[in-house]
């Protein structure tokens, strides 16, 4: 059905799992420093999380991985040749495509997990103190746990279109599956078949993704819902 192309679908669907996870740990560390700017008290680091998260989600996600691919392959190399680097610099689509999802999607989680912080009572963190934990024990042991509860729906969401997103990076050259789909449809001159297949494997990719991550919500409910009432 597939004309031999199969496994190297199946090797870009790979380099597509790893991209994935891979800028949603770049997006949660991104994520948390935007929440902690924005709901911090000195005005000038609320002001900075604030446009992060304005600004990057205004702007197409294809237009940021082009401006950012391109406009930063250009600015690193007219900056090389002032620290005194001569060669001609070629970023790897890879580690571009992973700081660009990442940086995109990390103004996304910082509204998501700027929620979940505030949906906490505050009575929670004066418990702590009051007990004579530090600031980093209430981080920690009381607002952390109860945050990641409040966050799964919204990150569950984030994670799912941060997975198909990650379609667009094969415009920068990187060998994901959207990018060996589109050789085998071209050599091939079947769009439809390969297309159909890649449909299938993102399906299959986010519904499993779903599962997990809807196991991971009852896991950090258990307990809450009778405590709620």
């Amino acid at each position: 059905m597939l004309q031999g192309y199969g496994s190297t679908i199946l090797d870009g669907a790979w380099l597509t799992l790893l991209l994935a996870l891979t800028s949603m740990a770049v997006a949660i560390f991104l994520g948390l420093l935007g929440a902690a700017f924005r709901l911090s008290p000195v005005r000038w680091l609320a002001a900075l999380g604030d446009t992060y998260a304005t600004v990057i989600r205004g702007i197409p996600d294809l237009v940021l991985i082009l401006l950012i691919f391109y406009g930063g392959q250009d600015m690193v190399n007219r900056i090389a040749p002032m620290v005194g680097y001569d060669d001609y610099i070629d970023i790897n689509p890879f580690v571009a495509g992973v700081f660009t999802m990442g940086f995109i999607f990390g103004a996304y989680l910082s509204e998501t997990f700027r929620g979940a912080f505030m949906a906490i009572p505050k009575g929670q963190s004066e418990a702590g103190a009051a007990y004579g934990m530090s600031g980093m024990q209430v981080f920690f042991r009381i607002l952390v746990p109860q945050m990641i509860r409040f966050a799964i729906p919204g990150f569950t969401n984030n994670w799912l279109v941060l997975t198909k997103a990650t379609a667009l990076i094969s415009v920068v050259g990187l060998q994901d599956m959207m990018f060996k789909a589109k050789s085998a449809a071209d050599a091939t001159r079947e769009p439809f078949t390969f297309y159909l297949a890649v449909a299938g494997l993102y399906l299959v990719l986010t519904s499993v993704s779903l599962l997990a991550l809807r196991f991971l919500e009852k896991r950090y409910s258990v307990g809450t819902k009778a405590a709620d009432l």
